[in-house]
């Protein structure tokens, strides 16, 4: 089966890749831009995408919308955070939590699945930002993510590793389990 990932970020199909790759499913990019609305929540931003998206492209897709949520920020810059990345970037976020000891951070992740109907996964990782960078693997905020009961950064961890453990990892395991149930 060949499954469309409409997105920008190659880390992020890189992810996907190697993740469904032993379950048969090829995956490749389609880059194709769509509003992203301002919403509270990763589900409504992911939902308008798909909903956009489906009347526009033939066939099956999926899409990932994820967010880093830092606690002493009050959640910023959550569902901001690839706008946030491109204008603030690593060093801005730093900068912020400068000389703030509560690092508590969590990435969170949406993956939709239209197949003529809509399908939400999610997963959620908590951890701290560090101090300072770490690592050169990974994309967006991995050199600057550590998650609870690790020593490393998502940035210094393999694919593999970060997706046993990360938040777009357990929403594409959910993903991955319910393709094997409904795809029969």
């Amino acid at each position: 089966m060949r499954l469309a990932f409409i997105t920008s970020n190659p880390g992020k199909v890189e992810e996907a890749r190697k993740y469904f790759r032993s379950l048969g499913i090829k995956v490749y990019q389609l880059r194709v831009d769509y509003p992203e609305i301002q919403a509270d929540t990763l589900e409504e931003v992911a939902e308008y995408g798909v909903r956009w998206l489906a009347e526009r492209i033939d066939g099956r897709f999926f899409l990932d919308d994820s967010g880093l949520f830092i606690e002493a920020l009050w959640g910023f810059p959550g569902v901001y955070s690839a706008y946030v990345y491109k204008t603030l970037g690593i060093d801005g976020i730093l900068k912020l939590l400068d000389g703030l000891a509560d690092r508590r951070a969590h990435f969170e992740s949406v993956v939709a699945y239209w197949d003529g109907e809509l399908h939400l996964f999610s997963g959620r990782v908590d951890g701290e930002i560090t101090t300072e960078r770490h690592g050169s693997g990974g994309f967006g905020f991995d050199p600057v993510f550590k998650p609870t009961g690790f020593e490393r950064t998502f940035a210094e961890m393999t694919t593999e590793e970060k997706n046993k453990i990360s938040h777009r990892g357990q929403a594409l395991k959910a993903f991955s389990e319910w393709l094997k149930e409904n795809l029969k």
